[in-house]
C-alpha cells in the first residue's frame, strides 16, 4: 500500500493551486462566454505554424451551424495554459474532459486498507496473550514519563491535532481550493460517525475478546471519534503530498496517541483500528466525490508534439484502444498523419485487482506484472514498437515519445489505412490471409519476441491485403520457449472461432513448424487465452478439443511434456477454505471436551463394535461394485479397491475419488472404459435411490415412536419440504438445470443398457442390493456404537437420519473426503436429536477416525500394492 501511495503523489501536482469555483473553469481552460455546459465536444486551442491556423475540424466540412460557429469561436478565444503569446492556434476536437474523475487508485488503497483492518482485527484475536503483553508495556512506559512532559504533551496535542487540519484548510482557501477542503470536511463527519456507530456495535453486541482488547476492559472509547476524524480529513485531502505539512501532522498525531497513553484513554489495537478505520473513510470519500481531473487535454498533447518537432494542424480524439488508453488522430501542416496514443497516470491501476489475481493464479513464467509506473509502461511499448520494426514485422512506426508533464506520456505512430480483422467479415477471410497472418508472427518469433495480445483488435488489414501488427504494449522481448508458444496458442484459438479448428490449424501449419505447433497441445487450455477469447472459448465447449484432434492429425508421433499454467484452481481455494473453516469448528468443540475424562470413561467394547462395522463396510462396498458389473470380479482385489478409495479421498471429494478408482479398476480388469463408467454409475444410482427410500422410512419411523430422545418427525418434514423448494429452484433457474441435467446424463449415460444386463442375473441383483443396503447398515451401527461408547442414548432410526443425511451432505460437499462438511452435519444432527454437545463431540471424532483418518494408512498400501500388479 505505501508504494501505491508513493506512486500516486505526484497525480495532483499540476493542479494543486487550480482554482475550483466550479462555474469559472472548464476541464481545458477557463470557460470563454458563451460556451454551453452540456455540449459532448469541443474545441481546444495549441499553437501552431503560420497557415495552420486556418485548417477547421471535420465538423465545418458538413457545414457549420450558428451553435458550432459560436462553440468555435469560444474556443479560439480561450486562452490555453501551453500556449505562447501571439501563437495561431489549432483546434483539436475531443469530448469535454470531466472536471472530476473517480481514480482507480483510491479504490484499490481503499480495499487495501479493508484488508489491513481485516488482519490486525484477526491476528489480535489470535495472539491476544501477546496483544496484552504489548499493551501493559506500552501503558507502563508511558506511564514512566515526567509529569512536566506529559502535562505539555497533553496540552500540544490537544492544540495542534486541530490546529493543523484548520491551518490548512485556511491555506486551500487562501488558494482558492476550498473544494478541497469540503471533501476533508465531509471525510471528518463521516469518520465521525462511523466511529460512533462502531464503537456503540461493540459496546452492545460486538464480540467481547474484541471489544476487550480495543478498550482494555477501562471506560474508553473502543475507536478515538477524534482521531478518525482527523485521519479522516488529512486522507481526503491529500495532506500527504505537501512534505512540510505532512510532518506536522504527523508530529500533532503523535502527540495525541502519545496524550491518550498517558492518560489511559486509548489501547495499542485501539489506536491502530482508528488510524485504519479513518484511512478507509479518506480513501472512500475521495473515490466517491472524485478528484480533480488533471489529465492533460487535447492542447496539451499537442503541444507536447511540437516540442518533438512536429507541425500539428488539426486533430481529433478517437475511441479508446483496449487498454483504455486515449488515441488522437493527428495531421500534420504537410498533410502528413500520426497516431498518438496517451498513457495516463490515474489509468496505471486500472484492472489492477484482475491482473493481480491473474498473477497470482498463474504460473511465474506467464504472468504480468500487476502495476508499472508511467515510465515503464512508457519504455515498455516503445522498446517493443522498435524490436518489432527491427524483426521485418509490418507495424506502424515509432516516431516520436513524450512525458506530458508529471500526469501522461505519449507514444506518436504513423499513421496507416487499416482496418482491424474484427471488423473483417469471416466470408472475407482467405486461406491467403491467415497464411499471411502467421508469416507476421513467424517474424515475432524468430527474434524471440512475444506479442501476447493476438486478437482481432490488433490484428489488422490494409488496403492492399497485407497484415499488420498492432498493440504490443503487453508484449515481452527475449521471450522465453512457454511466451512464445502461448502466442500461436492464443491466434490458433482466436482464428479456429472465426474460420473454424480445422482451417486454423491447416494455414498454420503452412508457416509454423509442425513441433511448435505441436507444442500448443498442452496449452490449449482457456487459462492461457485472453479474457476476450476466453469468454467466446466458453460458449463452444467443442472449440480446444477439436483444434487438439486436427493438430494430432498432422503431428501423430511427437511427444510434448505436459504444462501446469495455474498455480491452482479457484475450486482448490475453496476447498482451503472450507478446510480451514472445518478445522476451526471442530477445534473449538474439541476444546469443550475433557479429553483426559471421556478416555477414561468410555465403554471400549462398544468401541470394537464401531471398528469391526467400520471394517465391514469396505467389504459391503465391494459387494456393491460387484452386483453392478456382469463380469466376474476377485472379491479379495475388489476389497483393496475400496480402501484405496478412501486414500484418494484425502485429495478428492468423497464420491468423486470413488467414482475414479472404482472406474479405473474395472478397465484393468479389461472391461471398455464405457462400460466400467456405466457400472459405477449404475451402482451410485441404485445406491441414490436406497439412500432416499431409507431415509423416509427411518423418518417415519422416528415420527410413529414416541422417545422422547428422538427428533420428531415435524422437523423431517420441514427437511424435505426445504429439500423439495430447493430442487424447485434449480429446476426454475435455466442454467442451472442444463448444469444439473448435464452433469447427470454425462455420469449415468449408458447406465440403464448396464442395468439391463444384470437384472438377467438374479445373483447379481441380490449382491448388489445387499451390498448396498450392508453398507449403509455397517455405518448406522458405527456411529450408534461410537454413541453407545460415550453413554449416549439414541434410538437406532435416529442414529440411522442423521448417518443418512450426513454422508448426503459429505457427497455434495468440495472438500475432500466432505472433511468438515460430514462433522458439522453429524453434530447438528446428534444435538438435535437430544445428546448432549459433549457427548455428540466425541461421537463425531470417534466416529470420522474409524471410517476417514484409520483407513488411510491401509488405503496407501491398498493403492500402492493395486498398482504395482497393475490393478489400477
Amino acid at each position: 500500500m505505501t508504494d501505491i501511495r508513493e506512486r500516486g503523489e505526484a497525480e495532483e501536482a499540476a493542479a494543486e493551486d487550480i482554482s475550483v469555483a466550479g462555474s469559472s473553469m472548464t476541464p481545458n481552460g477557463p470557460r470563454a462566454p458563451g460556451l454551453p455546459t452540456d455540449v459532448s465536444a469541443a474545441e481546444t486551442a495549441i499553437p501552431a505554424e503560420s497557415g495552420a491556423g486556418s485548417a477547421a475540424g471535420p465538423a465545418a466540412e458538413d457545414g457549420p451551424t450558428a451553435q458550432a460557429e459560436e462553440e468555435r469561436s469560444a474556443a479560439g478565444r480561450a486562452k490555453d495554459s501551453h500556449s505562447a503569446p501571439g501563437e495561431p492556434i489549432v483546434p483539436v476536437v475531443e469530448p469535454l474532459l470531466p472536471q472530476r474523475i473517480r481514480r482507480p487508485s483510491d479504490a484499490l488503497r481503499f480495499f487495501v486498507t479493508l484488508l489491513a483492518l481485516t488482519a490486525a482485527v484477526l491476528l489480535a484475536l489470535v495472539a491476544k496473550q501477546t496483544l496484552n503483553g504489548l499493551e501493559a508495556d506500552v501503558t507502563d512506559g508511558t506511564s514512566r514519563a515526567p509529569e512536566l512532559l506529559i502535562g505539555i504533551a497533553s496540552f500540544l496535542a490537544g492544540t495542534a491535532v486541530l490546529a493543523v487540519p484548520a491551518a490548512f484548510a485556511v491555506e486551500r482557501v487562501f488558494h482558492r481550493d476550498g473544494l478541497r477542503v469540503a471533501e476533508g470536511l465531509i471525510a471528518a463527519i463521516i469518520g465521525m460517525l462511523v466511529s460512533f456507530v462502531l464503537g456503540e456495535w461493540l459496546a452492545v453486541a460486538g464480540p467481547d475478546d474484541l471489544r476487550l482488547l480495543l478498550t482494555g476492559g477501562r471506560e474508553v472509547e473502543p475507536l478515538n471519534t477524534l482521531l478518525t476524524s482527523v485521519v479522516a480529513y488529512v486522507t481526503a485531502v491529500r495532506i500527504s503530498r505537501r512534505p512540510t505539512w505532512r510532518a506536522m501532522m504527523w508530529m500533532a498525531i503523535a502527540l495525541d496517541v502519545f496524550a491518550l497513553f498517558t492518560s489511559a484513554d486509548a489501547t495499542a489495537l485501539g489506536v491502530f483500528v482508528t488510524y485504519l478505520v479513518g484511512l478507509a473513510v479518506g480513501y472512500a470519500t475521495l473515490y466517491v466525490v472524485g478528484s480533480p481531473n488533471t489529465r492533460p487535454p487535447g492542447s496539451a498533447v499537442m503541444a507536447s508534439l511540437r516540442r518533438l518537432g512536429f507541425t500539428p494542424a488539426k486533430a481529433r480524439r478517437m475511441a479508446d484502444d483496449a487498454q483504455g488508453s486515449r488515441r488522437y488522430a493527428v495531421t500534420m501542416a504537410d498533410g502528413r498523419k500520426l497516431d498518438v496514443t496517451v498513457l495516463d497516470r490515474d489509468r496505471q491501476v486500472a484492472g489492477v485487482l484482475y491482473r493481480l489475481w491473474r498473477g497470482i493464479r498463474l504460473s511465474s513464467e506467464t504472468r504480468r506484472r500487476a502495476i508499472r509506473s508511467l515510465r515503464a509502461e512508457l519504455e515498455r511499448e516503445a522498446l517493443m514498437a522498435y524490436a518489432a520494426q527491427a524483426a521485418g514485422v509490418n507495424t506502424a512506426r515509432l516516431v516520436g515519445t513524450s512525458e506530458i508533464g508529471t500526469d501522461a506520456a505519449l507514444l506518436a505512430y504513423e499513421h496507416l489505412e487499416t482496418r482491424a480483422l474484427d471488423d473483417v467479415p469471416d466470408d472475407e477471410l482467405a486461406d491467403e490471409l491467415l497464411v499471411k497472418i502467421w508469416k507476421q508472427v513467424e517474424l515475432l518469433q524468430a527474434q524471440r519476441l512475444a506479442h501476447r495480445h493476438l486478437t482481432g483488435e490488433s490484428i489488422h488489414v490494409d488496403g492492399d491485403g497485407e497484415v499488420v501488427l498492432t498493440d504490443a504494449r503487453s508484449g515481452e522481448i527475449a521471450a522465453g520457449d512457454l511466451l512464445l508458444r502461448l502466442d500461436v496458442t492464443q491466434l490458433l484459438t482466436y482464428l479456429a472461432l472465426r474460420v473454424g479448428p480445422e482451417r486454423s490449424v491447416m494455414c498454420a501449419a503452412e508457416v509454423i513448424p509442425k513441433r511448435a505447433l505441436a507444442g500448443a497441445l498442452p496449452l490449449l487450455q482457456r487459462i492461457a487465452l485472453t479474457r476476450g477469447t476466453r469468454a467466446q472459448v466458453s460458449k463452444d465447449k467443442g472449440l480446444l478439443p477439436a483444434l487438439r484432434e486436427h493438430i494430432l492429425a498432422l503431428t501423430p508421433q511427437v511427444q510434448v511434456e505436459e504444462v501446469r499454467l495455474e498455480r491452482f484452481q479457484p475450486r482448490t481455494l475453496v476447498t482451503i477454505i472450507a478446510s480451514a473453516l472445518a478445522a476451526y469448528f471442530l477445534l473449538s468443540q474439541l476444546s469443550r471436551v475433557n479429553l483426559t475424562e471421556v478416555i477414561t470413561t468410555a465403554e471400549w467394547g462398544w468401541g470394537g463394535v464401531a471398528l469391526a462395522a467400520a471394517g465391514l463396510s469396505y467389504v459391503a462396498a465391494a459387494l456393491m461394485v460387484r452386483g453392478f458389473v456382469p463380469e466376474k470380479l476377485p472379491l479379495g482385489q475388489t476389497v483393496l479397491a475400496q480402501f484405496a478409495a478412501s486414500f484418494v479421498k484425502l485429495v478428492a471429494p468423497a464420491a468423486v475419488g470413488a467414482v475414479a478408482i472404482n472406474s479405473r479398476f474395472l478397465q484393468k480388469r479389461g472391461i471398455a472404459p464405457g462400460l466400467a463408467v456405466a457400472s459405477v454409475g449404475a451402482s451410485q444410482l441404485v445406491g441414490l435411490g436406497c439412500h432416499i427410500l431409507l431415509l423416509l422410512l427411518f423418518g417415519y419411523l422416528t415420527g410413529i415412536k414416541a422417545a422422547p430422545s428422538v427428533s420428531p418427525s415435524r422437523g423431517l418434514v420441514i427437511a424435505l419440504l426445504s429439500g423439495a423448494v430447493l430442487v424447485l429452484i434449480v429446476l426454475a433457474v435455466p442454467p442451472l438445470r442444463r448444469l444439473i441435467t448435464g452433469r447427470i446424463r454425462a455420469l449415468f449415460s449408458g447406465v440403464m443398457p448396464r442395468l439391463l444386463d444384470v437384472l438377467q442375473s438374479p445373483r447379481k441383483i441380490v449382491e448388489g442390493l445387499s451390498g448396498t443396503l450392508l453398507l449403509t447398515l455397517t455405518f448406522i451401527i458405527c456411529l450408534a456404537a461410537c454413541v453407545k461408547a460415550f453413554g449416549g442414548s439414541l434410538s437406532f432410526a435416529a442414529v440411522a437420519i442423521v448417518v443418512l443425511a450426513g454422508t448426503a451432505i459429505g457427497s455434495a460437499a468440495p472438500t475432500p473426503g466432505g472433511l468438515g462438511a460430514v462433522e458439522g452435519a453429524l453434530y447438528v444432527g446428534l444435538t438435535l436429536s437430544g445428546l448432549p454437545p459433549t457427548v455428540a463431540t466425541s461421537a463425531v471424532l470417534l466416529y470420522r477416525l474409524l471410517t476417514f483418518w484409520l483407513p488411510v494408512l491401509p488405503g496407501w498400501a491398498s493403492f500402492a500394492w493395486l498398482q504395482r500388479h497393475d490393478g489400477l
